[in-house]
């Protein structure tokens, strides 16, 4: 599979970045046969967090056995320091390992969300502690929603982090609006050195009728050559790699159309973008 250096980290990361989120509700075992897969394609970075239900626990095993294949980022959705340090230390514990390669404020999908995490006694204090400690090498940022390009734009002004995690898919970058502001926060990564993961590269649309354990929460392009074309439209655009999607069934087909990726022209672009208007964003 390809690899893509993430950013100032110098890591060289696989084009697949396992979102574990997909593990968060499984059995052991079904995990086991998850991380062999992984194993197996290759894939080198795992994406974890606390609110993904059971995904640190599951992942804990392997990482006591393999910590050493695979970087690892793991997130926080508090935003004061006492919060963040008392989260931090249950993800170490659950992950089974004494350090992160990657900590992330998770989800801030707002300016006043940015200015709790970001103020004194924030929680970007605690990031700072652990890579002062060693208990995380980079810190990052994620984003969810349509103002993600936006906050994570005032983010990367406000302090230097490693690394941004945001939407990126077709449907997505039909709204010119959003293209241009995301477009706008990739040129700033690379001129800042920025590590870019991506989610929900294969967002179809909302569940037609949601209920509140579906896995993902929105409905995804299930079939191979949908999921290798949508996955084929994010990797053209200039980030590090996609998070693969929570739903474990769709693993297999994602991590096929990582490895078989390759780079869609600009017009085949343009031709993707065109059929955007069958599905609609999953923001709305």
């Amino acid at each position: 599979m390809d690899t893509r250096r993430f950013g100032r980290s110098g890591h060289q990361s696989t084009v697949a970045i396992f979102g574990a989120a997909a593990v968060g509700d499984v059995v052991q075992t079904a995990a086991d046969v998850a991380l062999e897969l992984l194993l197996q394609a290759g894939v080198n970075h795992i994406d974890v967090a606390p609110s993904y239900g059971e995904a640190e626990s599951r992942l804990g095993p392997w990482m006591r056995r393999e910590r050493g294949r695979f970087f690892l980022g793991c997130k926080t959705l508090e935003r004061t320091s006492e919060g963040a340090q008392a989260e931090l230390q249950h993800s170490l514990m659950r992950l089974q390992t004494d350090h992160l390669d990657l900590y992330q404020l998770h989800a801030v999908t707002s300016l006043a969300e940015l200015d709790a995490a970001t103020k004194p006694g924030g929680a970007l204090d605690v990031l700072l502690a652990a890579q002062r400690s060693g208990l995380t090498r980079y810190l990052g940022i994620t984003s969810h929603g349509k103002d993600a390009p936006s906050v994570l734009t005032e983010a990367l002004g406000r302090f230097d982090f490693d690394s941004v995690l945001f939407p990126v898919n077709f449907i997505l970058f039909a709204d010119s609006v959003y293209r241009d502001k995301a477009e706008s926060l990739l040129r700033r990564c690379r001129r800042q050195d920025v590590g870019v993961m991506t989610i929900k590269a294969i967002a179809k649309r909302p569940w037609p009728d949601p209920t509140p354990d579906q896995n993902p929460w929105y409905e995804p392009f299930s079939q191979p050559e949908e999921i290798a074309r949508c996955i084929r439209f994010v990797l053209s655009q200039d980030v590090t790699g996609i998070c693969t999607t929570g739903d474990l069934r769709l693993l297999k087909a994602s991590l096929d159309a990582c490895r078989g990726f390759a780079p869609m022209s600009p017009q085949e672009q343009e031709n993707l973008l065109m059929e955007a208007g069958s599905f609609a964003t999953i923001f709305e």
